[in-house]
């Protein structure tokens, strides 16, 4: 049995009954709410449908949180992420499913994580996942079959020991996951070239974030890669640069209007090089330690705004609201508002903002709970700003905040 549509067990096809009617009240603001893709998320969870209903139930929360319904049309990556992250789409394998190219000798990550924000980077891949996925609905009605996974073809020549920085790593890592727990069973294979010397040190780096469903799809090809790569995409859809007859309009056999090949990332993109900031407090956050920030907000539609810069390393932030009158309440206690992130703030400091649906306690989260040994001094400045002419609100009479 497949586990997919028309090849299910009388118990596989019993779970999916009973999924779609656990999981009604969401169905309307899925993006597809057809047996295929709800298969994919049981698939994900060994048809296991409480383990599925509550990944299927967290990833409308990413949707809602991460505005990924508009992430197309509504948001632009920063132009350093649109000039120099290399990667692109490119054709279609024989089957129909969209090609995508990674390419990553010519990435630059110490450059690109010095100029973006760390959040930019993921919304970036949210926003090319959302477009894959579109491009998967179309061709699924083009050719009268079910599309719903991509190829990927992940070229490592150039691959070195800048890509395996620390930080570049934790990132790309946080992408991983985020596919993972999001777009089950996005990838229908990985085909992996020119794979140098150091790759199984890279791979190790990066394969725990990694289910074992997608490391059975990844294909390390040798040097007949293109042959290979012949046997599932047509030549026509190939770039000649990969061993196939596609190339550019005026001849180019990389295609660069479709795919990008990014580059060292120039200086005057650099963040820290160009941005000076004066904030209003700091404050030194011990290892596993967290320090919060309680503000009235007594309009809704008020906006909470906050800047902050970290010192040697990264610091986890995240928004929350109180439920009680209790100043004992616990984070895990509150409602989320902005999930908790480490934000590379060391790198490129943060300056963001949200409309606060209603009044109450927001309560600013600075996590350093996950670090074993190392302080992180944090500065920042904060300010709730009224929906109408008013005095900016300060922080409860507390104090600045409190540590725990």
């Amino acid at each position: 049995m497949s586990r997919r549509v028309g090849d299910l067990s009388p118990k596989q096809a019993e779970c999916l009954t009973e999924f779609r009617e656990r999981i009604q009240d969401i169905l309307p603001i899925l993006p597809a709410q057809h047996d295929h893709y709800l298969l994919r998320w049981l698939r994900a969870r060994s048809f296991n449908i409480q383990k599925s209903e509550s990944m299927i139930r967290k990833h409308v929360e990413f949707r809602k949180q991460m505005k990924v319904d508009t992430i197309i049309s509504d948001w632009k990556p920063p132009e350093v992420i649109e000039k120099y992250v290399s990667g692109g789409m490119c054709g279609y394998d024989r089957e129909g499913s969209p090609i995508w190219y990674d390419v990553i000798g010519p990435l630059d990550p110490k450059g690109l994580l010095m100029s973006a924000t760390k959040q930019d980077f993921l919304r970036t891949k949210i926003r090319h996942t959302e477009m894959l996925r579109r491009e998967c609905q179309r061709q699924s009605e083009k050719l009268g079959k079910n599309i719903e996974a991509i190829t990927l073809i992940y070229d490592c020549e150039g691959l070195g020991l800048k890509h395996i920085w620390k930080p570049a790593i934790e990132t790309y890592g946080e992408v991983l996951t985020m596919f993972e727990e999001n777009y089950p069973e996005g990838l229908k294979r990985v085909f992996l070239i020119k794979a140098p010397r150091m790759f199984p040190m890279a791979y190790n780096l990066i394969k725990h974030f990694l289910c074992e469903e997608t490391r059975r799809k990844i294909i390390i090809l040798g040097s007949d890669w293109q042959e290979e790569l012949r046997q599932h995409i047509d030549p026509d859809q190939l770039p000649a640069a990969y061993g196939g007859n596609l190339t550019d309009p005026d001849g180019d056999p990389s295609c660069r209007t479709k795919i990008n090949y990014g580059g060292t990332v120039p200086k005057s993109y650099y963040v820290l090089d160009s941005l000076k900031v004066q904030y209003d407090n700091s404050v030194t956050i011990g290892p596993r330690s967290s320090f919060q920030l309680e503000y009235d907000v007594a309009a809704a539609s008020s906006l909470l705004r906050w800047q902050f810069t970290s010192d040697g390393a990264d610091i986890g932030f995240g928004v929350y609201k109180r439920t009680k009158q209790d100043g004992s309440q616990k984070v895990a206690q509150m409602l989320q508002v902005l999930p908790s992130e480490r934000y590379n703030a060391h790198m490129v400091p943060e300056d963001s903002c949200l409309t606060c649906p209603e009044p109450g306690v927001y309560v600013l989260c600075f996590d350093n709970s996950y670090s074993i040994l190392q302080s992180k001094k944090v500065s920042y400045t904060v300010e709730v700003v009224p929906p109408v002419d008013g005095q900016i609100q300060s922080p409860r009479s507390r104090g600045d905040g409190r540590l725990q």
